[in-house]
């Protein structure tokens, strides 16, 4: 689940076995964000494995492995984005155990499949600034007040760096406006 690629658009995964329903939601995000599809729990798994995913749109009653199923395992695996579960399952008190972000249920209009992706867009963005911004810190002022030579075989503080990068070229995928960045950016954090 690493962010490696240098597409600067969000990442949209729409999970559903129904074909049509999978590739008629990817056409209506086109433009909007990179979207995949995948037409089952199991191809989801390799394609968020391959590639990051920000947003996943995901069906919950599926063959081979339930949209359900598919939640407990990415929460197990640490899975970093946001889940919209799009389903014609009428929600019961089920739902209060799975670790979804929204509910659609079916069918869903153009304009709210492209609404819900950018409500989540937003979240997650400042969600993963939040993140930046402190691993960023960290990072500032451990390099002012330590010498080269104690960071250069530091295990974590080498991981804080490499984790604040990661952060922020998810941050800059994700924002509409980056200015934030360059406001954090602005303010001397060692006092020199």
């Amino acid at each position: 689940m690493a962010d490696t690629d240098t597409n600067q658009d969000p990442r949209v995964l729409v999970v559903d076995d129904e074909k049509e329903v999978a590739d008629a939601y990817a056409l209506r995000l086109r433009g909007e964000c990179t979207v995949d599809t995948a037409y089952g729990g199991q191809e989801a798994f390799s394609v968020i494995e391959n590639r990051p995913v920000d947003i996943l749109l995901l069906d919950r009653h599926m063959p081979d492995v339930s949209g359900d199923e598919v939640l407990t395992r990415l929460a197990e695996r640490g899975f970093e984005g946001r889940v919209v579960m799009v389903t014609a399952i009428d929600p019961e008190f089920d739902v209060l155990e799975l670790p979804f972000d929204d509910y659609l249920c079916k069918p869903i209009d153009r304009e709210d499949v492209r609404s819900v992706v950018d409500q989540q867009r937003q979240i997650l963005a400042y969600e993963t600034l939040g993140k930046y911004f402190g691993a960023k810190s960290t990072q500032t002022v451990l390099t002012a007040q330590t010498s080269p030579e104690q960071r250069e075989n530091h295990e974590q503080f080498e991981a804080v760096r490499e984790r604040a990068t990661r952060l922020e070229r998810r941050a800059q995928r994700l924002l509409d406006d980056d200015t934030l960045l360059a406001k954090f950016e602005s303010v001397d954090r060692d006092g020199r």
